[in-house]
């Protein structure tokens, strides 16, 4: 049986951050099959590794979180996902598109994250304001660190300075606040990377 498959647009986007109550992703799909059924059932698949994906990422090991979400059977990925929702929905006789939003269970997420080994920061707990440490690696000290506390600013980010070196800067920021300063960063322009628990971002 031949099948067309085709994504023109996946894009997740965090509606809250990962101490908060939920994680929220929304996925544009279109997808084509031989029938709009089994496209259906595609695009779901597709929308729910993506969303997984993108809403856990700035929590994690970005990279053996991609790994083991391709490796894992879809059946195993539907129990992280606590609820859904679908609009703009369109269907032909063979081709399915729409929007579809989903939320992850964060405690079933961190329990199917430690039972793959993946190194992850999603904090269950209530009222707990854990932190972790960041370094940012200086081009230009004054104008970099100015740019990079003004991006915390905008993203609502408290930076608690810990040390100060030649071309780095470290300090601490509140774990529940990971996704949002990691996201900023990235829409800034600036790129990260975890070592041993250590965020470094730099240019």
């Amino acid at each position: 049986m031949k099948r067309i498959f085709g994504i023109l647009c996946i894009g997740a986007l965090l509606a809250v951050g990962a101490n908060a109550a939920e994680l929220v992703g929304s996925a544009f799909v279109n997808v084509t099959s031989d029938t709009a059924a089994t496209a259906k059932n595609m695009a779901f698949d597709e929308a729910r590794r993506q969303i997984i994906i993108e809403t856990l990422s700035p929590y994690s090991d970005s990279s053996a979180l991609r790994a083991a979400v391709s490796a894992e059977k879809s059946s195993m990925l539907t129990a992280l996902i606590a609820s859904s929702g679908i609009s703009g929905e369109k269907l032909s006789d063979t081709t399915y598109s729409a929007k579809i939003t989903m939320t992850v269970n964060k405690v079933a997420a961190k329990r199917w994250l430690n039972e793959h080994n993946v190194q992850n920061w999603v904090n269950i707990e209530t009222g707990v304001d854990d932190v972790f440490p960041m370094i940012i690696v200086l081009n230009d000290k004054v104008d970099d660190w100015t740019r990079v506390r003004r991006i915390a600013t905008t993203a609502g980010v408290d930076l608690n300075t810990v040390a100060i070196g030649d071309n780095q800067i470290m300090f601490n920021v509140a774990t529940r606040q990971r996704g949002a300063i990691t996201m900023a960063l990235r829409d800034a322009g600036w790129k990260y990377k975890d070592r041993d628990g250590v965020l470094y971002i730099f240019k």
